[in-house]
């Protein structure tokens, strides 16, 4: 089993590989080979269309007694996928291309016709020139012409250019490129300074600085300090506040049941000193009524 994966066989010493019979096969054999279409074309049985790069199947032989400078040319066959009509074509190394043959027909190509009809005027004005001295006259002279105005317009091309060189591009480059730090900074002081060189002052005085000289004292006086009241608040509306509610009294609830001599004595000394102080009071006509009327009931 691991013979199978190894690439060199063993050959015994006395191999002779003239002795191994070899099959006899048809001088032009075919070939089954895998392609895809080289152009676009259609088959001229149903006028299917086979477009390029479409692949198939096919049979791959030599052209006998064909060559081009000793490159051989090969033959292929196809079948159309519509109505297996056989279609071939061969190589054609002269052109680097691909030639129909037979069973279908080779769609426009433009850019090839276009090519082959530029290959075929270039040889054509190739040979008239070798044999007309006329001809290679003209021609000559018609390059000269189209030198000469190619000269012209490179020269119009260059004085453009001087003329666009006055522009000073790097001026141009410096105004659009951004300012680095220091040049902003320089350019902010710079219009401070603008900016107080234009204010006008009123007061063109001169005016004169004093200088203050303070010195320490090893033991400063104690500083007085003064206090002062604080002002008064206002009671409006503590007395708004007593005329709707009361007033809550902050006394003893005894202090009515019991009373010292010396509170009595101060209060009587307070109510004689009052009615000696008071104006004796002329007695009204009701007053003199009613004394009469007690006097009455007495007797």
């Amino acid at each position: 089993m691991s013979e199978r994966k190894v690439l060199n066989k063993y050959y015994p010493p006395d191999f002779d590989p003239s002795k191994i019979p070899r099959m006899k096969l048809a001088k032009n054999r075919q070939y089954t080979v895998r392609l895809m279409a080289p152009f676009n074309m259609r088959c001229a049985t149903c006028g299917e269309y086979i477009y390029k790069g479409k692949k198939f199947n096919a049979r791959k032989e030599d052209v006998e007694n064909e060559d081009y400078l000793g490159i051989r040319i090969y033959r292929f066959y196809i079948k159309c996928t519509r109505c297996l009509q056989e279609i071939s074509f061969k190589t054609d190394p002269k052109n680097t291309d691909y030639e129909i043959e037979a069973g279908a027909t080779r769609n426009f190509m433009a850019l090839k016709l276009a090519e082959e009809q530029a290959k075929r005027e270039e040889e054509e004005q190739k040979e008239e020139e070798a044999n007309n001295p006329m001809k290679l006259l003209e021609y000559r002279t018609e390059q000269s012409r189209q030198e000469i105005e190619l000269l012209e317009s490179l020269e119009e091309l260059k004085d453009l250019n001087r003329r666009q060189r006055t522009v000073d591009y790097e001026g141009m480059l410096k105004q659009y490129q951004p300012e680095t730090t220091e040049q902003r900074i320089a350019r902010e002081e710079q219009e401070d300074n603008e900016f107080i060189k234009s204010v006008k002052f009123t007061n063109t005085k001169p005016k004169v600085v004093a200088e203050e000289i303070i010195e320490d004292v090893e033991e400063p006086a104690a500083k007085h300090i003064k206090m002062e009241d604080p002002p008064p608040k206002p009671q409006a509306k503590t007395e708004s506040w007593n005329r709707s509610i009361g007033v809550i009294s902050k006394k003893n609830p005894l202090a009515n049941l019991v009373r010292s001599k010396k509170a009595d004595a101060s209060e009587a000394k307070a109510t004689v000193s009052s009615s000696e102080k008071a104006p004796e009071s002329k007695p009204s006509g009701l007053s003199l009524l009613a004394d009469y009327s007690g006097s009455d009931s007495d007797t």
